[in-house]
């Protein structure tokens, strides 16, 4: 038995845990470490009794700040972390761009320092004007980002630079902030899009680069990605070949997991990240007379009958109907919209 298979051993005998056969774990941060200014419950002792057994990494599609001043924040919730610890979508952005461009090229950035210190520490000279030839453009999010900077990397992407390479950190339409949810890197890049006829490569979730990142800096072959957002964690994991779980304490909550494609739906579903450590009990499925399906998890059962759910019994935990039910719906084959779904799988 390897020593992370040891460690996540719980109550309830053989059953797996979500951390069974894991050699890292890589972490979204907003909505699953913290939400806002404030540490989200339980996380942070859960993610430092994982560190016990396995590397634990920290995935942000944020451009904004740099792997130490994220190392920072997160020390300051109670965890143990370095700079090497905390991988950016601008790293992963500079791994497709070295594909493309040699260190010394001149790149036109549209961001902050967390996206320009990452290109100078790798060698590339940054450059914020069309004039001065770039051999590439790298767009990420900075507050600080405006109508100026967009500009000048559409006029680079057009005329003599319509070939060269454009690579976006992220594409989050939105970001959270204290006040409420604001245009993120998503809506700045569509600006740039709109103005030039072409899209660009993205490096950060849900793109597979910032999880193949994560893996080889870490040298794991058996991730679990942890997010709170399935269009980007949970899918990005799927298209990297990892497993994924998602913590019920950001983002996405019951509606959104019923009604999740079958491209972003996560191994495991979580409460809290303390579930990480508890037996995860596979839905059991039995077959009526008839042809309708009991789904069973825990002591929750929920009974699919053609295109009608009903609960037949809630169980002892929320997070067990949650489970039975989307395994319900998920094993269906057919879209949320064609089903009758009771409130109390989503309420």
């Amino acid at each position: 038995m390897r020593p992370a298979d040891r460690a996540s051993r719980g109550r309830g005998g053989d059953a797996p845990t979500p951390l069974d056969g894991v050699d890292a774990v890589l972490a979204d941060l907003d909505g699953v470490v913290y939400r806002g200014g404030d540490a989200i419950p339980y996380a942070a002792d859960a993610l430092t009794r994982a560190a016990g057994s396995v590397r634990v990494g920290y995935i942000t599609n944020n451009a904004s700040r740099r792997p130490d001043a994220v190392a920072v924040q997160l020390a300051g919730f109670g965890l143990a972390v370095t700079a090497d610890d905390v991988v950016t979508s601008p790293q992963a952005a500079v791994r497709l761009l070295a594909e493309r461009i040699p260190p010394g090229s001149a790149v036109l950035v549209v961001g902050g320092v967390g996206l320009t210190s990452v290109l100078e520490e790798n060698g590339y000279r940054v450059v914020r004007s069309a004039d001065d030839a770039p051999a590439a453009v790298v767009q990420g999010f900075a507050p600080e980002v405006g109508w100026t900077q967009l500009a000048e990397a559409a006029y680079a992407l057009q005329g003599d630079g319509a070939t060269i390479p454009w690579i976006a950190t992220n594409t989050d339409w939105t970001i959270p902030q204290e006040r409420g949810t604001a245009p993120g890197n998503g809506t700045l890049v569509s600006a740039v899009h709109t103005a030039v006829g072409r899209l660009p490569e993205v490096a950060g979730k849900p793109e597979p680069e910032i999880f193949r990142t994560a893996a080889t800096r870490f040298g794991s072959r058996s991730a679990l990605v942890i997010g709170d957002r399935l269009d980007t964690d949970i899918l990005g994991a799927r298209r990297a070949g990892m497993r994924s779980a998602l913590v019920l304490t950001g983002i996405d909550g019951p509606k959104q997991v019923l009604a999740a494609e079958e491209s972003s739906r996560p191994d495991f579903l979580l409460d809290d990240l303390r579930q990480l450590f508890e037996p995860y009990q596979a839905p059991i499925a039995t077959e009526r007379r008839g042809g309708a399906v009991d789904t069973r998890v825990g002591s929750a059962v929920v009974r699919r009958d053609g295109s009608a759910l009903t609960v037949l019994d809630e169980g002892a935990r929320r997070i067990d109907l949650l489970r039975a039910g989307s395994a319900a719906i998920w094993s269906s084959g057919l879209k949320i919209y064609g089903l009758r779904v009771p409130p109390e799988l989503y309420s």
